[in-house]
């Protein structure tokens, strides 16, 4: 069955087969990343540039999840009862859920007005919007006005998320595909990292400040990627789509090709524009689930799914107030909120050497699997009910800190970035988040009333629930998930025309593949 799928017609027919040849050598996978970074500099910190954008969304998203965690945000936005100061769950639930759905808003609408207008004035457009939203919650006095300032950035940073996504995903050279659109995990770290430390200083001040502190940071990181923003290349992809061959071509000359390169690439660019052009009829939303896109898109958002069955939303947004109910003081719960963040960092480090070196499948099974032991042995441990054993729950927080970002939390970037076809690779990023977007809108207003102690008062035991969603998960991964490391967009384009099974990919050779073997072959004759 191989070997009759391998000796179909593949989309490179009726294409200028010299045009096709010239494009297929613009880049080498089998490269070492180091030795692909000192070749493509300029592009590798283009890419890191668009990651930094990255540390607003996740800045916002910790943020939501740990100022309910601080004395004097519940005294200030609460209620006093049973001897202390509680945030109405209503409002709680509206705090972190609203800005979620706010953000699925905010990506949804980004799909559309990036391939209209570019990738880069899309970005500049959020970045204004998440200024005037940051100052509408450093003033914020009720909470109905610190909602519609938090509501507001969601929006913001939901475009931002999606579209700095896609353009990692289009810069990258292949051989650092894996590695560029793994520093977007990074940058959900990092942001997390940064509000905790600010929060360990001024989280048990005395005064607003003790909160409002973490938002006037969010200047700084939206100043410093307002900077980068003016100066970062188009996308050559959006410019190739909408024929501004000139353009393409002088952007990718800043992306760090020479003349030549710059030459060979935008024919590969245009080469797997003009397939996903016969395969696609427009670049509407509902393009995303025609023919073989369906396909497409259903593999490039799972992981995303994933990331929220697994449990990453109450893991990232309750440890702190996780650490105190176990009897923690507030200044050693912020510690552990901390370590849980440098873990973090740590995994997601670690998953730069694995993501190509193990494949995308093997990661997710071992990280999923991972999870799934870790959320067990938490649910069971807060079962126990003693002291002792609730402290060991909040342990384990921050193992699963570390094999979140290792596995799952990681490569599902890189899966959402290289999967999704090129003409819809926006729209199938916008759509992936927002879908994600929209389980963690359920999660955050259910784990307030599933996890509060004046509520159902599961606490740990919850983690008994993202075992059971583990399982599942890597149900889909062993049977569903095809293995993408090391191939071209055009490779891509062409196993999912053939509609190649997900256990063959990693096994499947492509008609690139068949052509270089030729070539080496009549070479040694």
């Amino acid at each position: 069955m191989e070997q009759e799928k391998n000796a179909e017609p593949s989309h490179h027919e009726g294409i200028d087969q010299r045009r096709g040849d010239d494009a297929e050598v613009s880049e080498d996978p089998n490269i070492g990343k180091w030795a692909a970074i000192r070749q493509n500099p300029r592009a590798f910190a283009w890419a890191v540039s668009a990651a930094w954008q990255i540390l607003l969304v996740s800045y916002e998203n910790q943020a939501a999840g740990l100022v309910v965690g601080i004395p004097r945000f519940r005294q200030d936005f609460g209620s006093y009862r049973n001897g202390g100061w509680v945030l109405p769950p209503a409002w709680q639930g509206a705090h972190s859920g609203g800005p979620v759905a706010s953000q699925a808003i905010g990506a949804l609408f980004s799909g559309q007005v990036a391939d209209w207008i570019g990738r880069k004035r899309t970005v500049m457009g959020a970045l204004v919007v998440s200024f005037a939203s940051i100052t509408v919650q450093v003033l914020a006095n009720t909470n109905p006005m610190f909602f519609g300032g938090k509501f507001l950035n969601g929006f913001a940073v939901g475009t931002l998320k999606a579209v700095s996504t896609t353009y990692i995903g289009e810069v990258a050279p292949l051989p650092l595909r894996g590695l560029m659109t793994c520093l977007i995990g990074l940058g959900y770290t990092i942001g997390p990292f940064a509000v905790s430390l600010i929060l360990n200083s001024t989280g048990t001040f005395d005064n607003a400040w003790a909160y409002r502190a973490v938002f006037v940071s969010q200047y700084g990181v939206a100043a410093i990627s307002a900077i980068f923003v003016f100066f970062m290349p188009e996308s050559p992809w959006w410019l190739a789509n909408k024929g501004a061959k000139e353009k393409a071509i002088q952007s990718l000359r800043r992306l760090g090709h020479s003349a030549d390169t710059a030459a060979r690439r935008y024919a590969e660019i245009e080469l797997t524009l003009e397939q996903a052009r016969s395969e696609t009829s427009d670049v509407s939303y509902l393009e995303c689930f025609r023919a073989s896109n369906l396909r497409r898109t259903m593999i490039s958002i799972a992981p995303l799914l994933i990331q929220s069955l697994a449990g990453s939303l109450f893991m990232q947004s309750y440890t702190l107030y996780y650490a105190q109910l176990a009897g923690f003081s507030g200044a050693m719960s912020f510690r552990i909120q901390i370590a849980a963040q440098v873990l973090s960092i740590g995994g997601n480090v670690v998953s730069w050497f694995l993501v190509d070196r193990l494949g995308r499948q093997l990661l997710m099974l071992l990280g999923v699997g991972m999870l799934l032991l870790i959320c067990t042995v938490q649910g069971a441990l807060d079962f126990l009910g003693t002291m002792e054993s609730l402290r060991g729950a909040v342990s384990m927080c921050l193992l699963y800190s570390f094999f979140y970002n290792t596995g799952i939390g990681a490569v599902a970037f890189t899966i959402l970035a290289e999967v999704s076809t090129s003409r819809l690779r926006v729209k199938t990023i916008a759509f992936g988040l927002c879908c994600q977007n929209a389980l963690n809108v359920m999660w955050s207003f259910t784990l307030p009333y599933l996890f509060n102690p004046d509520q159902l008062a599961l606490g740990g035991k919850l983690g008994f629930v993202f075992a059971g969603t583990s399982i599942v998960s890597l149900v889909y991964v062993w049977f569903c998930q095809p293995e993408t490391r090391g191939r071209t967009y055009a490779e891509l384009d062409e196993m999912f025309a053939l509609r190649i099974g997900a256990r063959q990919f990693k096994r499947y050779k492509s008609e690139v593949q068949a052509q270089a073997q030729s070539k080496v072959v009549d070479g040694d004759d």
